[in-house]
């Protein structure tokens, strides 16, 4: 059974149980109010009798419209609640001998029940007892009053056939009424859980979509169409997997990207190198220069080839590794990768940090200082100006006195294996700033990239502003103007002597 159907047969259900409740106790409160009062009828027209009223109970003789068959006569029983009206009292006594007197009111002749003898012989007077019976057609509430001493009783009946009939009528009325609300209620509520369950409807066929595909694409999520906005679980849940879909989306074709990107970047280096393997086996005709050539160029190639792996297992990694997140004080990591890094290309580089401490990943955080080190260095040439590593507020900038970068490459030096013109006979994938885009997007922030007076790039990242641990964490990360050397920075350079 679908959800939808089990909402509609609840509201049925709720529905009908509350319709009959409510049914229920209407019938026997309208039959008890009913009953009450037909008894007091009888119990005042019994004291009257034994009083000798016998007028409250009309003649005996039946009027010209009583058609003589015991029944109620034609005419207004509206008339006959009243006492000494001629229409639903009957009035005998019975005595001790089981002599029946009619004392008045309809002709109808009654039997007298086993329980009336009782109180007939009686002796003490009072006892009571209450019945109904049915002669012919009609019903009739009787009351037998004891009169003592085994003296006899009092007998009044009163037709109670008409409130019988109205009590019942009331009873089929509320069957009626609730098998109707019983009908409402199930297409109400098949309608509100239409609407209920409609977005779960379309999360539950587009998760089964993603389950038989095994993967996620752009239009699935717009299969989603717009978030559902609220704070109860539909909205959450619809909102929490409109997210979940997104990131999946993203990962897919990141991957597919990255993918589709290494295997072209691989092509060149694997070429390469199968054509020096085919020299290789001409190694013994090769002069001993030639061979030294060949040996070097292996080498590079596959030194080159180690880089291009390594930085697509740290891209491939980036954001999906589960290293713990805390605080990392940005200061004493710039000094520790700017000292590396000089150490490994011979540059020297300036360090001027604040004392910025952020919410994140230290190896992440390492690798991207690293990968704009690095390609400072690369970049810089022989400008004899240090590389300056700068560090306010959370962001991270450094400058090279290189050529710079044209603005026709800036919006592009982040992409993965992106190389300018002018970059392209330099070693290299082409993957370290697409690292440090991701390094800054996974704390929150952002890559970027300015052209500083006096030539030269800075390039940098920030993370978000509720990653700063300080209390003056500024209002916006932005990039920062290119840094200016004082003298009071810090230099990390190769090692002298």
């Amino acid at each position: 059974m679908s959800l939808r159907a089990r909402f509609a047969l609840a509201f049925a259900l709720v529905s009908a149980v509350v319709a009959g409740l409510v049914g229920v106790l209407s019938y026997h409160a309208v039959a008890d109010r009913t009953t009450q009062a037909n008894d007091t009828t009888l119990t005042a027209a019994t004291t009257a009798l034994a009083a000798g009223q016998t007028g409250v109970l009309g003649s005996a003789t039946p009027p010209a419209d009583d058609d003589g068959g015991g029944g109620p006569p034609r005419g207004d029983r509206s008339r006959g609640d009243t006492p000494g009206r001629f229409q639903m009292l009957i009035g005998r006594r019975i005595a001790a001998d089981g002599t029946v007197t009619v004392l008045g009111g309809r002709p109808v002749v009654l039997p007298v029940t086993d329980a009336a003898r009782g109180v007939v012989g009686a002796a003490a007077a009072g006892r009571t007892d209450t019945t109904e019976l049915t002669v012919g057609r009609d019903d009739y509430r009787v009351l037998t009053t004891s009169l003592g001493g085994g003296t006899g009783a009092l007998q009044v009946a009163m037709d109670v056939d008409l409130s019988n009939r109205l009590v019942q009528g009331m009873a089929n009325e509320i069957t009626v009424v609730s098998l109707v609300v019983l009908v409402v209620a199930a297409a109400v509520g098949w309608l509100l859980a239409g609407r209920i369950t409609q977005r779960l409807v379309r999360l539950t066929g587009l998760a089964e979509q993603v389950s038989a595909r095994g993967g996620v694409s752009g239009p699935d999520v717009e299969a989603l169409g717009t978030p559902v906005e609220g704070h109860d679980e539909v909205g959450r849940l619809s909102a929490s997997f409109r997210t979940m879909v997104e990131r999946l989306a993203s990962s897919r074709e990141a991957q597919d990207r990255l993918v589709q990107d290494a295997a072209h970047e691989l092509r060149t280096p694997l070429t390469s190198l199968r054509t020096n393997a085919s020299v290789l086996r001409r190694f013994a005709e090769l002069s001993p220069a030639a061979r030294e050539r060949l040996v070097t160029d292996v080498q590079g190639e596959t030194r080159e080839l180690s880089q291009l792996v390594d930085e697509l297992v740290d891209l491939a990694l980036s954001g999906h590794t589960e290293e713990p997140e805390e605080a990392v004080a940005l200061a004493p990591l710039a000094e520790r990768v700017a000292d590396r890094v000089a150490r490994r290309s011979g540059r020297e580089i300036v360090v001027d940090a604040d004392d910025s401490v952020v919410r994140g990943y230290r190896a992440s955080l390492e690798r991207g200082v690293g990968n704009l080190l690095e390609n400072a260095a690369k970049f810089d040439g022989d400008s004899g100006e240090p590389v300056e590593l700068r560090v306010r507020a959370g962001t991270t900038t450094v400058r090279d006195h290189g050529p710079g970068i044209l603005p026709a490459d800036a919006d592009r030096v982040f992409d993965r294996f992106y190389r300018a013109d002018a970059a392209r006979g330099l070693p290299g994938s082409g993957l370290g700033l697409a690292i440090v885009r991701d390094v800054a997007e996974r704390h929150g922030g952002a890559a970027f990239v300015t052209t500083p007076s006096g030539g030269g790039a800075c390039v940098g990242f920030g993370v978000a502003t509720d990653r700063l641990v300080a209390d003056d964490a500024p209002d916006g990360v932005e990039a920062p103007p290119a840094p200016e050397s004082s003298p009071d920075s810090r230099g990390a350079g190769p090692p002298r002597g």
